[in-house]
């Protein structure tokens, strides 16, 4: 298994994100190549927690141009991740 740093390559914090923290949900960029399993076990080993769902997302990438130039900035993937009753990740406590 890859390293759970990684994996886990930033929390995605915004208002809504901030109000599902209450229901113990919290949302975090990922590999585009991690799947469920394997997000669970790096969100248990990076912050002592438990988890008991994992939902994915893959967010496409928004066209974008400069004049004559054109682009697309790359698809990256989000996880939801809910934690048990209980548990909390102190890196979102201060949000």
């Amino acid at each position: 298994m890859k390293d759970p740093r990684d994996i886990i390559i930033r929390p995605i914090i915004t208002e809504k994100g901030t109000e599902s923290i209450a229901k113990g949900e919290y949302a975090f960029e990922v590999a585009t190549f991690a799947n469920k399993p394997q997000i669970k076990k790096a969100v248990e080993e990076l912050f002592k927690v438990h988890t008991i769902n994992v939902n994915t997302i893959t967010v496409k990438g928004k066209k974008r141009g400069i004049g004559r130039f054109k682009g697309k900035r790359k698809n990256w993937k989000k996880a939801i991740v809910t934690l048990r009753e209980g548990d909390s990740i102190p890196l979102f406590e201060g949000v």
